[in-house]
């Protein structure tokens, strides 16, 4: 035997490791452009296998059929309304921008209106607080306010413009869809044959991933949905402008943790009751409370239940970090991330306390 054919098997090896290193990160640059339609694919397939299941079962040897009913009751359920949703918000939101630029929205005169009905306790209160300088507290607060609307209202606008590059991910992936709920099963057993990982670490990995997509969509999404939904059901009714875009802003920060719809519906409802509007407010703050509020405490255990025990506090800065890196696609990568990573060094752990005592 040649003493030499070792070392170069050996260096073969770490020559085709480095080939798959490579061609794999080529791989992940081609798929940057479309990562969010990856992404989601990947989520709306997770989140429906069990009706494709059901489907596939009341057909037998027709896998082609039933992954495409299937992807017809997502577009059905899901996509057009998201779709005609994200089409009227475009319009809303261009037109409260045009109207923030003309004037005729003016975020500091409602600020001033607030505090010039507030009582004297409150101005007393303010006093102690060494808030006594109304004009610059209000300046600050119709300033930040405005700005906020304008941003959002521009991103907004943004989405709309780009829509060619909107339909084209769109189209890339309900395409992939269809495979990823046709191959699914077969495509996660190669994933799970060709990663590098012990079997139950694998399983474990696997497990807290589907979970986490699960619990953020499903129960996160859907509570925040719902609320910002029930919030612009009430502003619509009371008459309130931008009720869309106020449905929309509510629902975003639904998916926060210790922020929630109360930090749009409490100051508007503030609004009213110093503005002298008393019945309108008082019926904002009764059905934000009875309502809003208690949609999170009652429909999210139902949807999630006890699936993910990450604490609030991590949830918070996962949702955060994960927009600011990821964009929009942040709202669930960075929970899925940050589950991932518990579950990790968890299975790390156990392994060493496993350890230690065969040791």
């Amino acid at each position: 035997m040649n003493p030499a054919t070792p070392t170069i098997r050996g260096l073969e090896d770490k020559s085709f490791l480095l080939l798959i290193v490579i061609a794999s990160i080529l791989f992940g640059l081609i798929l940057v452009p479309f990562y969010g339609a990856v992404l989601w694919a990947v989520v709306i397939a997770i989140l429906f296998a069990p009706l494709h299941r059901r489907i596939k079962r009341s057909m037998p040897g027709r896998p082609n059929f039933a992954a495409l009913i299937t992807l017809l009751t997502i577009l059905v359920i899901v996509i057009l309304p998201l779709t005609t949703l994200i089409t009227s918000l475009v319009a809303e939101a261009t037109a409260v921008y045009d109207r923030i630029q003309s004037g005729d929205i003016n975020f500091g005169q409602y600020v001033q209106r607030i505090f010039d009905s507030m009582p004297g306790w409150a101005s007393d209160l303010l006093d102690r607080a060494g808030l006594s300088n109304l004009r610059a507290v209000r300046d600050r607060l119709s300033t930040g306010i405005s700005e906020g609307a304008k941003l959002a209202a521009v991103q907004a606008v943004a989405v709309g413009q780009n829509t060619f590059k909107f339909f084209l991910n769109l189209f890339v992936m309900l395409y992939l869809l269809f495979f990823f709920i046709r191959d699914g099963e077969s495509i996660y057993n190669r994933i799970r044959d060709a990663l590098p990982i012990r079997r139950e670490h694998q399983q474990a990995l696997f497990n807290k991933f589907a979970v986490v997509i699960r619990a953020t969509v499903k129960g996160n999404m859907v509570v925040a949905i719902l609320q910002g939904a029930l919030g612009g059901l009430i502003f619509w009714l009371l008459g309130i402008q931008g009720a869309l875009l106020w449905a929309c802003l509510m629902t975003v920060l639904s998916l926060l943790p210790a922020v929630g719809a109360a930090v749009v519906w409490f100051p508007v409802a503030i609004y009213l009751l110093a503005s002298g509007d008393t019945k309108k407010g008082i019926i904002l703050l009764a059905y934000g409370v009875l309502v809003i509020s208690l949609v999170d405490n009652v429909v999210r255990p139902i949807l999630v239940g006890k699936d993910t025990k990450m604490p609030d506090y991590l949830v918070l800065i996962a949702t955060l970090g994960g927009i600011a890196v990821f964009g929009v696609n942040g709202f669930v990568l960075g929970p899925v991330i940050a589950a991932i990573f518990i579950a990790a060094w968890d299975i790390f752990s156990n392994a060493k306390q496993i350890e230690r005592p065969a040791a």
